[in-house]
């Protein structure tokens, strides 16, 4: 029986993750349970999965859990939910939590020496410099990037010419980006093909988050800049494409879902069922391809800037797109002024190689002051 620490347990990846837990318990356990805030749901997640410790970060939250069943240790704060990591005995780690937050965690899985599955993008966005030479065994959960791993037959390692990800277009796909200054927080947040959490799904509208994609590429696979990709695919079932040396292109193909990269980041090599419906090749199937222009999306032009520069631009970017982001879902700043502050960080950051976690929490902080001051000016 595999167990599995994690970080991000009520929200929404990770509760996909117990859903796969649930679904073959008994190949699969929880033995760590660890969220921020949400005290009823993890005390929801405690009573079922009965996992040896538990923690809220929050230690405000903390306060509202009671009545832990006998047998779970029950933690809060930060310092208290690494601690449960150490002595887990996970055999893997999923961060799953969102933000750069999730770095401290998958730091820890690599200091640990316990293979981590990963869905928090801020690890290697943020801090691939410095996690990537420190990580022993990753297991991407990212739709686009397991599809990758899968076609590389589950070896980061392997030999290809270049990679494609593909693009649903998110929520304006087909407007341009001087036309969304007055579109609204529920305009964007309607993703025509996948449910996901508010942050991600406004990054989806940005096409931000494919910069961030094509970051974590150049991370997980060693890859050059110049050998990723991005693709428009409306339909999101081809979820990312591998080109090889011969002329051969292998794609991953299925129904938008996130528990197929769960489920084989816990279980690979073997493929379980996973109670989704197949591919019906017998009806009408079109799978449509667009070019994604650079310049037509200055916010995943302005993430690619970064990666490209490296350091610890990307850290800065993550945080004040996070700042921006926050003021559009609550009415304070428009759509397109997330390019604004976000650019304006960037201007104002001086570049630096990216050396330590302590190092890219001063970035973090300071970019987050940053974009504060020029939600003012706006």
């Amino acid at each position: 029986m595999k167990k599995v620490a994690l970080i991000g347990s009520t929200g929404s990846i990770g509760r996909q993750v117990l859903n796969v837990i649930r679904r073959h318990y008994g190949e699969f356990t929880a033995v760590a349970l660890i969220a921020d805030s949400s005290a009823d749901l993890l005390l929801s997640q405690i009573s079922e999965f009965k996992p040896r410790f538990a923690a809220l970060t929050n230690a405000e939250a903390a306060k509202r859990i009671n009545d832990v069943p006998a047998g779970i240790s029950f933690l809060a704060g930060v310092d208290e939910a690494l601690r449960a990591l150490e002595e887990c005995g996970a055999d893997v780690v999923v961060v799953a939590c969102g933000g750069f937050a999730g770095l401290k965690y998958s730091l820890k899985a690599a200091e640990l020496n316990i293979p981590l599955a990963l869905a928090n993008k801020e690890s290697l966005v943020c801090g691939g410099d410095i996690l990537m030479p420190e990580i022993n065994e990753i297991m991407p959960v990212d739709s686009e990037h397991s599809a990758i791993w899968q076609c590389l037959g589950f070896n980061r390692n392997a030999q290809f010419d270049s990679l494609v990800i593909t693009a649903s277009g998110g929520a304006f796909l087909g407007r341009n980006w001087d036309t969304l200054s007055d579109v609204t927080p529920e305009e964007a947040l309607r993703h025509p093909t996948w449910k996901m959490g508010a942050k991600i799904t406004v990054d989806c509208a940005t096409l931000l988050n494919k910069g961030y994609e094509i970051i974590e590429a150049h991370h997980l696979y060693n890859a050059e800049y110049g050998k990723i990709s991005a693709v428009i695919h409306p339909q999101s079932i081809v979820h990312s494409m591998v080109r090889f040396a011969d002329g051969a292109t292998l794609a991953q193909l299925s129904y938008p879902t996130m528990e197929v990269p769960i489920q084989l980041a816990l279980s690979f090599p073997r493929r379980c069922d996973c109670n989704l419906k197949q591919l019906d090749f017998d009806k009408a199937l079109s799978l449509e391809f667009l070019p994604l222009e650079r310049k037509k999306f200055p916010l995943y032009d302005l993430a690619l800037t970064c990666g490209e520069e490296g350091g610890v631009l990307p850290a800065a970017l993550n945080a004040a797109s996070e700042v921006a982001v926050n003021a559009f879902l609550k009415g304070g700043l428009r759509f397109t002024d997330i390019y604004t502050v976000t650019d304006k960080v960037i201007l104002a950051t001086e570049n630096s190689r990216a050396e330590s976690y302590e190092q890219l929490v001063e970035i973090d902080i300071k970019a987050r002051a940053a974009a504060e001051k020029f939600l003012g000016g706006i």
